[in-house]
């Protein structure tokens, strides 16, 4: 491996949106992004570390595959749990209930758009997932 894809990091992602104003409102109301700019129904969002790109496509909502999702971690399964509980009595479209498969607790749910999105935590993985986990 090269030195250049050593440290390459991640840019950005982007995801297409019929209702860009309300997928960005998603980003920054539950996940802490910031708005850095926007153009024509199009938007830029910020985190530490990387940017997500809202990229307007007409009236279409457009289709993803079943399984393709962006996760977040959180530090605890209290933090999970809550986040989903805020995120239900808020009428957000949820996938899953907080379920564990071994590697720690999550759910899924889906934004305005239809980005599906994994919010977990990784404090109650099973023993025998924890040395997959980089610290």
């Amino acid at each position: 491996m090269t030195d250049s894809i050593k440290s390459m990091k991640l840019n950005h992602l982007s995801f297409p949106s019929s209702d860009t104003a309300a997928t960005a409102r998603f980003f920054e109301h539950y996940l802490g992004f910031t708005t850095a700019g926007s153009w024509e129904q199009s938007y830029i969002l910020k985190r530490p570390g990387f940017d997500v790109v809202i990229d307007h496509v007409g009236d279409h909502t457009p289709s993803y595959p079943r399984a393709f999702h962006v996760g977040f971690e959180l530090p605890t399964l209290d933090d999970v749990q809550a986040l989903h509980e805020r995120f239900t009595a808020d009428g957000v479209e949820m996938e899953t209930a907080v379920f564990n498969n071994g590697r720690g607790s999550r759910f899924f749910c889906r934004a305005p758009g239809g980005v599906m999105f994994e919010l977990n935590t990784r404090s109650d993985a099973s023993a025998e997932y924890r040395g997959t986990f980089d610290e």
